[in-house]
């Protein structure tokens, strides 16, 4: 199939212009699709499809599959755009070459790995620590790196990676928070690690220069032994003059990163060869030693120098490492560990070059691996030729003894570790930069912003801040303090990287298919562990620093951090965490001591809001309240009453919308925005089909409509009382708030009283509700009074005494009130009567009168019954008037007790079977007529509450 073309009147100099689909994530990509290409494909082409009946011109062009096999897909640097791939149009762009195993990956670890360690503190650390804790020193290392380079082919070879290297795979698998703090300590240690190699190339420089010095420093060894105690007087590098060749050096690296990455890549090859070369003549020498000219302490090959080497020799040293009877930095195992562990470092190089290698899924592996496998084998070979080479003495003092062994001079080892170290330390500065960069193009840390860069420029800003870390460590001018440093950080992302290839592993969530298949979650958790123990082992000062500066940056980012899903482990383990809990809590009902409040929130049944608020403001204040410490979840639901295929993406722009205003209350909810063709069917199916298991919603709150006169006097009478039968016939509690607008938010304190008047058996809901109230700031200095309704003065005390033993078994603390029915006539019917209320009473029955009379001559003129939404109605008016003067009754009662109290929560009634929508709601107007803040509460069958405990 042909690829995208555009066309003969499209301008040929033009770029390809990417299409991102996470930009507009409200239009079908299809639309996208063939808006784009409308002028550019002829009639002729589209008429020529064989895959016209599926609308689609062809698979390989409208997604871009060919285009992706050709050249690095373009993805957008920020996580908040997606992670979809865009669809280049046009003419594919021209790329630089592949790269293979061997110099894609192989080679750059291989340069990386082999450093300034090896040549001038090797045979040091061999002579310290002894032959066999060398060797132990070295297993334990490489069995590190190795462990990390198994988890790091796995996580590598899951899919297509961009740049990152550690902090992408990372991020992506444990989420941007601890991508983003792991990412920037990987940061600091590329960046401290440029300061250790400049420090080794200087130092290399001026042992074999001593005059380019310009201060000169002496240090005297005691060798009682070998010299019957005269000294040894050995001349060491100032620390000076480290400092000023070394700030020297790293501003004219600054200057060569600042040319290009393109001149960097050109010359890093070059680099390696003087290593190798440099390498084999220290292999030839230690075989054809001693040489004419060479120092007594170098024996040769020897026996008896490797049994003498064989065991360890702490002793301490000054600043520059030279053993000093008098110096102040001590050495044991641990010591040793942090120095040499950078020596073992570069297993990310292969990594960091994926977007230039020909196959990743193959070349990472194999090239890390190998890589790993080659210097391992080679340091464990060295420690056998050194140990067994020269003198303890000899492999003390003499800091260059690789040079001094080597074949056919000294300075072929010298310009080896000049040129080795000085192209480490340029791929150190070229590399931190960008792995800043690209942290700072995911757009988590706004903090980070000055450190963007556009695709393909140079990373200026970032360049400046790594050499001005780069040039504070080398004013430290220490390689043995350093080195820990550098340590830490790199163990840390080791650590990184093994935990999420376990968590990846042991989730195996569906798209979690390394094509490296020798791997096993166990050995990842060994290697994290292991990566851990040498932390701890190395410097538990250094850890506990390391760790803390990660967490500090962890919850950094938690807190000021921008969200971003990237499909990370921990989601997947919180999905299996969910769906286990929901298959243990099976489907049986919940205990009433493990029951919690599950409130479905509707947003915006009735009432105009502004286009721009998803729901009321106070809706989410109420939720709120109604959760114990803020545990529990609410559902946040807005019907659309359209059709569902014109307005779909409408809906999800709302449900967006809805989140934020969710996010922004703080509350927790999730949104859900059902499109259906009037409101009553959208809430029947969502009354029905809403939840898992026990996770359904059990309470429906909804704002009693106030303005149901002025707004519709059909509508929303019926689809009012449609809800609670729909919510009686679904077993789901109501809650109906009324005077939402006057309720508190979390700021304003309450006090008075939370009066409940409990008329019906509501499985002790409404006694809940109250409580939950009282655990909130707003309303902890309210007191609770229940007001209950008996029918004889003689059973007054006794239902009273019932109530109070019930709510002292419940834990409840509230005063009982008991109102007789007798009482209740005479609040209602005497002097007490509240003129509004009457009037109020008045109005609601010639109201009623008035809409009966219509409603029959309607039906007579029709011939049919009455009929209210389609159902048939039967009109008593006895019984109207009769739950007309009921609900005055209770509205003097509760006036003339609660006029005072902050909330009043009531027994909401059920609405009269085959009666008229629109008389209940008269009903319940007449019921909150006068009460500024009302709740009407509905139980379903079953207890909230319980004795036992």
């Amino acid at each position: 199939m042909a690829p995208l073309d555009p066309g003969p009147s499209a301008d040929a100099s033009a770029a390809p212009r990417p299409i991102n689909p996470g930009r507009n994530r409200s239009m079908d990509p299809r639309m996208r699709v063939a808006s784009s290409n409308a002028h550019r494909t002829s009639s002729a082409r589209q008429s020529d499809s064989k895959l016209e009946l599926f609308g689609f011109d062809s698979l390989v062009n409208i997604l871009g599959l060919k285009s992706m096999a050709e050249e690095p897909a373009q993805t957008p640097a920020s996580p908040t755009d997606s992670e979809d791939i865009g669809i280049t149009i046009g003419r594919p762009q021209e790329t630089d070459p592949k790269l293979g195993t061997l110099m894609g990956v192989f080679v750059p670890c291989l340069q990386n790995i082999l450093g300034i360690i090896y040549y001038i503190r090797f045979t040091w650390i061999v002579g310290m620590g002894g032959i066999w804790q060398s060797l132990v020193l070295v297993a334990l290392c490489g069995a590190c790196t190795f462990l990390t380079a198994i988890s790091l082919s796995a996580i590598a070879t899951n899919g297509a990676m961009k740049g990152g290297g550690p902090y992408y795979l990372i991020g992506r698998a444990l989420g941007p928070e601890v991508g983003v703090s792991i990412g920037l300590c990987f940061f600091l240690g590329n960046a401290v690690a440029g300061a250790m190699y400049v420090l080794g190339a200087v130092e290399t420089f001026l042992d074999a220069v001593p005059s380019a010095g310009f201060f000169q420093e002496k240090v005297t060894v005691v060798d009682s032994t070998a010299n019957g105690g005269s000294g040894i007087t050995i001349s060491t590098p100032s620390l000076h003059d480290l400092q000023i060749y070394g700030v020297i050096v790293t501003i004219l690296l600054c200057f060569i990163v600042f040319g290009g990455v393109k001149i960097i890549n050109k010359v890093a090859p070059a680099f390696l060869m003087p290593v190798l070369f440099s390498i084999l003549c220290i292999y030839i020498g230690v075989l054809s030693a001693p040489g004419p000219n060479s120092p007594k302490g170098i024996t040769g090959l020897s026996t008896t120098t490797l049994v003498d080497n064989w065991s360890a020799d702490y002793q301490p040293t000054n600043d520059a490492g030279v053993p000093d009877p008098n110096g102040h930095i001590y050495w044991d195992f641990n010591a040793l560990l942090g120095l040499f562990f950078p020596a073992v470092t570069g297993i990310m190089a292969g990594s960091n070059r994926s977007a230039s290698l020909k196959d990743t899924q193959s070349s990472i592996p194999i090239g890390t691996l190998y890589a790993t496998l080659l210097t391992t084998m080679m340091y464990l070979l060295s420690v056998f030729l050194f140990g067994a080479l020269a003198t303890r003495q000899e492999l003390l003092t003499d800091r260059l003894l690789t040079a001094t062994v080597a074949w056919p001079a000294p300075a072929v080892i010298h310009i080896g570790i000049i040129l080795s170290t000085l192209g480490a330390a340029l791929q150190s500065l070229t590399g931190a930069p960008r792995l800043l960069v690209a942290i700072a193009n995911d757009d988590i840390l706004p903090v980070l912003n000055c450190f963007k860069a556009y695709e393909g420029s140079e990373p200026h800003v970032a360049t400046l801040f790594t050499s001005f870390i780069c040039i504070s460590c080398v004013v430290i001018g220490n390689l043995d303090l350093i080195t820990p440093t550098i340590t830490m950080f790199f163990l840390l992302c080791y650590a990184g990287v093994n935990l999420s290839c376990f968590l990846l592993d042991l989730l195996d969530a569906p798209s979690w298919r390394p094509r490296w298949k020798l791997h096993h979650w166990s050995l990842s958790l060994i290697g994290a562990l292991l990566c851990i123990v040498i932390m701890f082992m190395i410097s538990w000062a250094f850890t506990v620093v390391s760790l803390a500066l990660a967490s500090l940056i962890y919850y950094y980012v938690s807190l000021k951090g921008k969200a971003g899903d990237w499909g990370d482990g921990f989601k997947s383990a919180y999905f299996q965490l969910a769906l286990r809990s929901l298959r243990s809590l099976g489907a049986n009902q919940v205990h009433p001591k493990n029951w919690y409040p599950i409130p479905l929130i509707f947003c915006r049944p009735w009432g105009r809001l502004p286009e721009d608020v998803p729901c009321h403001p106070k809706l989410a204040d109420f939720a709120n309240f109604m959760k114990k410490k803020g545990r529990g979840m609410s559902i946040f639901v807005s019907i659309i009453d359209v059709d569902y295929h014109e307005s779909a993406e409408d809906a999800k722009a709302v449900c967006r919308q809805l989140s934020a205003y969710i996010d922004d209350k703080r509350c927790e909810g999730v949104a859900e925005i059902i499109v259906a063709p009037s409101m009553s069917d959208g809430f029947r199916s969502i009354v029905q089909t809403m939840g898992l298991g026990n996770l359904k919603p059990n309470i429906v709150v909804m704002r009693y409509p106030e303005i149901w006169r002025s707004e519709n006097l059909t509508q929303i009478p019926s689809t009012f009382v449609g809800i609670i039968n729909d919510c009686i016939t679904a077993n789901k509690a109501v809650v109906t708030v009324k005077g939402l607008d006057e309720w508190p938010n979390e700021y304003q304190r309450q006090y008075g009283t939370i009066d409940l008047y409990w008329i019906v058996r509501d499985g002790g809901l409404m006694l809940l509700l109250s409580q939950l109230l009282l655990t909130k700031d707003s309303f902890e200095d309210c007191k609770i009074q229940v007001f209950c309704i008996a029918e004889e003065d003689t059973e007054a005390e006794e239902l009273k005494a019932d109530i109070k033993k019930f709510l002292y078994d419940l834990r409840m603390r509230a005063e009982v009130i008991v109102v007789t029915m007798k009482s209740f006539e005479a609040h209602a019917d005497g002097s007490s009567r509240i003129d509004d209320t009457q009037e109020a009473y008045t109005s609601a029955q010639n109201r009623i009168k008035v809409y009966l009379s219509e409603m029959k001559e309607t039906a007579e003129r029709e011939g049919r019954p009455l009929m209210e939404g389609g159902k048939q109605v039967v009109v008593n008016e006895q019984k109207v008037d009769k739950f007309l003067n009921t609900m005055l009754k209770l509205n003097a009662t509760i006036l003339r007790h609660s006029r005072m109290a902050v909330v009043v929560l009531v027994s909401l009634p059920a609405p009269p079977l085959n009666q008229p929508a629109y008389c209940y709601m008269e009903y319940m107007d007449l019921l909150v007529e006068n009460v500024p803040r009302m709740l009407m509460v509905r139980g379903y069958r079953r207890d909230v509450v319980t004795l036992f405990t």
